[in-house]
């Protein structure tokens, strides 16, 4: 009788947890790599232009670099519903069909994604997904679709963790794997409750491509890099593997100088964010196509142990980043955000690192660590001696260390 009781709880358990996590496990181990169509294109795509992103996609070397999706947002559909309710890819901007699109991009070994919102109606004005969630993911799996992006425009009266998780069931029952990719702008703090939901989901509200807390938009502010960056305080405990907090895709190569487009980089993968390249990968020079196909840039992003760097020093406009790594490795990014240049001498020695998230405390008189410069390419020394170096405005200085 014992066991017969013990069997059925455990049975009750399960099941119980396999209702509380409606999304697809083991998806979004490290955070997910790829390009969105939305910070240079907006709704101005059609079917050809998209083919040519795609191949330029391969022959950029983003592919051989690790990114894997290619995510079509707003934009790509009709503006009414068939008589069934069905949504109509936009016959003119794809006169071969989406599905044959879907295709293309999973003949040359990429992911597809796409794109809709929770409200009535989408941020450009297409049908949204209110009331119809379960008829729309069953449509996005026949398609072959791998990845939603969720938006939250034209959703007055609605619930944003009743919204995201009702079209988190609605993916599951659909029955074809997707990462689902919550667009909510953080209003609701979805980082508190969207972790069996989701695999990502914003922190804050749109990114432009601006250094700066704001960029100006006309009608309306974006943020830039550095206003992104400092709403990101008390979120990383949050983030980890297969759930992570979305920093917004980046604008590099969309018009901020070299030495930020580096930073910006550089600062999402210490904060393990997901990296979508949001430029027009036709057109890249080769300072843009360097910074987003730098592969040791690119490991401190996806590093296995999937922890989220911290701000561990700040003064006068220099920032010390430090984000903890496989194999007791250590990525530590020495940011300038002022507006001149500065001259760092860290004594390695006098400072030591301390992090209760990931359990790791480094004394750099007791442990030397090798230290390799991930963006010239070449070892730098020990941390037995002292760092010296100058970082240009709005320009990091970006090291893995590795224990000697």
């Amino acid at each position: 009788m014992l066991k017969r009781f013990l069997f059925a709880a455990i049975i009750l358990l399960l099941n119980s947890h396999h209702l509380f996590a409606q999304k697809f496990e083991k998806l979004a181990q490290t955070p997910p790599m790829g390009f969105n169509t939305w910070n240079t294109f907006q709704t101005n795509i059609n079917e050809q232009m998209l083919k040519n992103m795609v191949d330029a996609y391969i022959s950029s070397g983003m592919k051989d670099a690790g990114y894997q999706y290619f995510v079509l947002d707003d934009g790509w559909m009709a503006m009414q519903r068939d008589s069934s309710g069905n949504l109509v890819p936009d016959p003119e901007k794809f006169p071969g069909g989406m599905k044959n699109f879907v295709d293309y991009v999973h003949t040359k070994g990429l992911k597809f994604g796409i794109y809709n919102c929770a409200g009535t109606l989408t941020c450009g004005g297409y049908p949204g997904t209110r009331g119809y969630e379960y008829q729309d993911a069953r449509f996005y799996a026949a398609m072959g679709v791998d990845y939603l992006k969720y938006d939250w425009c034209n959703t007055e009266g609605l619930n944003a963790k009743e919204a995201y998780t009702t079209m988190s069931k609605a993916i599951k029952a659909a029955g074809r794997p997707m990462i689902f990719s919550l667009c909510e702008w953080g209003n609701h703090k979805p980082w508190e409750w969207a972790e069996n939901v989701g695999h990502l989901w914003r922190t804050t509200g749109d990114i432009g491509a601006g250094f700066g807390s704001l960029v100006n938009k006309g009608t309306w502010s974006a943020l830039g890099v550095t206003g992104i960056l400092d709403q990101q305080e008390g979120l990383r405990k949050y983030a980890g593997p297969g759930h992570w907090n979305d920093l917004d895709m980046l604008e590099v190569g969309n018009g901020m100088t070299y030495n930020e487009d580096r930073a910006h980089f550089s600062l999402w993968c210490m904060l393990a964010a997901p990296l979508m390249a949001g430029n027009d990968l036709r057109k890249m020079s080769n300072q843009t196509k360097t910074i987003l196909t730098n592969k040791d840039v690119i490991a401190i992003d996806q590093d296995a142990l999937g922890i989220e760097g911290f701000k561990y020093y700040a003064f006068e406009g220099l920032e010390i980043w430090v984000k903890p790594l496989v194999n007791n490795g250590l990525a530590v990014c020495f940011f300038n955000r002022s507006d001149r240049p500065q001259k760092i001498a860290y004594d390695w020695k006098a400072h030591q690192i301390k992090d209760t998230l990931s359990n790791r405390e480094i004394d750099f008189n007791k442990s030397v660590f090798r230290i390799f410069d991930l963006w010239i390419k070449k070892p730098s020394g020990t941390t037995n001696s002292i760092l010296k170096a100058d970082i240009a405005a709005h320009d990091v200085l970006l090291l893995r260390l590795n224990k000697q």
